[in-house]
């Protein structure tokens, strides 16, 4: 979980919100509709097998290991660490959950989804100078555009849960421990050079495998400003907003 900020007000909406009993919680559903929706998209009556990029690499090495029981260890790892993390936090704050919050993070994720779709595509093309770059980079590629609404529906719930797992939650807290004991970085730079590297870092991998996207300077362009503000908005608002508003945010962009 990102560290406390002194200015969030303990027991504030902000404050709550962003610690792991409501922040795990609340990114719950997506795991359980994201997986649902895949289940169903590659059963038996269909030949589709397209799943997020970061699910599967995340996926692999329980794979390897466990064979096709690999992705249900998996999923029961992350589900037993999200209830250590819940537990140990109301032990810690000695509070239950206010149902109340987590309709309030819930409009609070799609307020910045949508500021979000309108902030990177205007430093996008601030950045390029070319006024017909902001169509482009918000088009979805041929590839997703051929797909049925569900699986694009899939592919940002999973987009939402499991590339902020990986590249925020893991890639970003690697980095900056990395930057701390490598370069001997303070908590500020290293949180910088975290962020910027994994931005890049996760800019890439959309163009990697069968369904990566060719690379465009354009749309590179447009993935980077995505990850430093999804970084930003993890190290402020915990990991159940940014899940949520990434998930939505791609489901904007995919599905409208």
């Amino acid at each position: 979980m990102p560290p406390r900020f002194s200015f969030l007000k303990r027991g504030s909406y902000f404050d709550m919100s962003r610690s792991p009993r409501y922040s795990v919680l609340f990114a719950l559903p997506l795991l359980i509709a994201y997986e649902a929706l895949a289940a169903a998209l590659a059963g038996p009556r269909s030949a589709s097998q397209v799943r997020n990029g970061a699910d599967v690499l995340l996926k692999e090495g329980f794979i390897a290991v466990a064979g096709r029981n690999g992705p249900l260890i998996f999923i029961a790892a992350v589900v037993g660490v999200g209830i250590w993390f819940i537990a140990r936090d109301i032990k810690r704050s000695g509070q239950g959950v206010r149902p109340l919050v987590f309709g309030g993070m819930l409009a609070e994720s799609i307020a910045l989804a949508a500021i979000f779709g309108v902030v990177i595509g205007t430093m996008t093309v601030k950045l390029l100078g070319s006024l017909h770059v902001l169509a482009m980079t918000g088009a979805p590629t041929t590839q997703i555009a051929a797909m049925s609404w569900t699986t694009r529906l899939m592919l940002s719930l999973g987009a939402g849960l499991y590339e902020e797992l990986l590249f925020r939650v893991l890639l970003v807290s690697a980095l900056a421990a990395g930057a701390r004991i490598v370069f001997g970085f303070g908590t500020r730079g290293a949180g910088v050079f975290a962020t910027i590297v994994g931005a890049l870092i996760f800019s890439g991998f959309h163009y990697i495998g069968p369904y990566g996207d060719p690379f465009r300077l354009t749309s590179f362009t447009f993935r980077a400003i995505s990850g430093v503000a999804f970084s930003a908005l993890y190290l402020t608002r915990g990991f159940g907003i940014t899940a949520w508003t990434h998930s939505l945010y791609d489901a904007f962009l995919l599905l409208g």
